[in-house]
């Protein structure tokens, strides 16, 4: 009989899957910008042992304190969300998911209209399996229910995860989570993790699929807060398997995770690869670092309005790999005013002195006859004037980026 649920259930979504027209929302016209708990704080719930850093309202409420007050709200970072590890282990007699009533003892809409109060925005985690990741109460079976919880809740941004479910479930439950955020009449900006399932079981996804049902999407591996875990994602991306940055656009972006500047793993060069990566993705920007004890320099970096700019480009083209050698990648996006193109030289080896690249501009696709004005993209200094033909030599510290935008003359 279970089984047969199921099916039925499925064979449901599917109907639903037909019925809809995708996400349709209007949100995310450019990369989301915001702030995640995940990767600083995890699931940490020993509110006794560890009050300033466990999963709760408070912590909630003293980072969008941080957000509003030093800036990051300013130059756009706009989300505060709510990793796994915050409901309580039970729905309530209702069937709804509540919070856990000690670490979010004021509730989930209080929370949001608080946050809400700071000029943010909220956001929250769930999962389509039976259970979230971490073994809390999972959407399956309760999807509209859940989705209709979260509006109520005033929640602006919803995280959707794929553990302890069917794999073969993946190309249901996403879209059909996304038709039900769609039937509240609440815009709820929809993250997922739908192809990185795909990738966790084997299969290719259906990007066009996928494109159409979310507003930003994981398909690599889970970021960690140290130099390796950054450079396999940047290597991922340089492979582009499957042509996945060709389906990033206004409304729908490859989230590539967490930016984890200012943590502990990073070198003060291994952070200003990530940032500027991160903006030629064209991917979101969402922190994950105590706001509190933040580095200035990282602080700083964070709040580049110059690589803020190129990674909120509204034409919404990521970046491509245009020259290999090595351990040197250079990279290109097309930005705005139109014939403009954000350029990054990153040095993915790790020892030894900087690593002198000298590139025929040509080759890199910067073929506008008239020339080029380019200007360092970290402090906006002026580099000089070039046409095609000339080349462009620079200097890029081991595990490091030499950035630049280069505008039509």
């Amino acid at each position: 009989m279970i089984e047969k649920c199921l099916v039925l259930t499925y064979l449901a979504y599917a109907t639903i899957v037909n019925l809809a027209s995708g996400l349709n929302n209007g949100l995310a016209l450019t990369p989301p910008m915001g702030w995640l708990t995940w990767q600083r704080f995890r699931c940490q719930t020993d509110c006794a042992r560890y009050p300033d850093d466990c999963i709760s309202e408070r912590l909630i409420q003293v980072m969008a304190d941080r957000m509003a007050a030093d800036g990051y709200r300013d130059v756009g970072y706009e989300y505060i969300t709510i990793d796994d590890c915050w409901p309580a282990l039970n729905r309530d007699s209702n069937g709804r998911l509540q919070p856990d009533p000690k670490r979010f003892s004021s509730g989930m809409k209080n929370l949001s209209d608080y946050v809400h109060s700071k000029g943010l925005k909220m956001g929250i985690y769930e999962d389509f399996g039976i259970k979230t990741c971490a073994g809390y109460p999972g959407s399956e079976f309760y999807m509209q229910l859940d989705a209709q919880t979260f509006a109520d809740w005033g929640i602006d941004l919803l995280k959707f995860d794929g553990c302890n479910s069917n794999p073969d479930d993946a190309k249901f439950g996403y879209p059909a989570m996304a038709f039900y955020l769609n039937k509240t009449g609440r815009p709820i900006l929809y993250f997922n993790e739908w192809p990185l399932d795909d990738k966790l079981h084997g299969r290719k996804s259906n990007y066009a699929a996928v494109q159409q049902y979310s507003n930003a999407w994981r398909n690599f591996d889970d970021v960690n807060d140290d130099w390796d875990s950054v450079k396999s994602i940047i290597n991922y991306y340089a492979n582009n398997d499957q042509n996945f940055l060709s389906f990033a656009g206004p409304g729908a972006w490859n989230d590539p995770d967490m930016l984890v500047i200012g943590n502990y793993g990073l070198s003060p060069d291994q952070e200003r690869t990530q940032m500027a990566m991160w903006s030629i993705f064209a991917a979101p920007l969402i922190m994950s670092v105590d706001l509190r004890t933040i580095r200035p320099s990282s602080k700083a970096l964070l709040q580049n309005k110059r690589l803020i700019a190129v990674n909120q480009d509204p034409m919404g083209i990521a970046g491509r790999v245009v020259y290999k050698d090595q351990n040197i990648q250079v990279w290109t996006r097309p930005i705005l005013p139109k014939g403009s193109v954000a350029v990054v030289l990153v040095n993915l080896g790790s020892g030894g002195s900087p690593a002198q690249v000298t590139l025929p501009l040509n080759t890199i696709g910067l073929t506008y006859p008239m020339g080029y004005r380019f200007t360092e993209t970290f402090d906006g200094g002026n580099l000089g004037q070039y046409k095609p033909a000339d080349t462009f030599t620079c200097f890029v510290n081991p595990t490091g980026v030499f950035m630049f935008t280069a505008n039509l003359l």
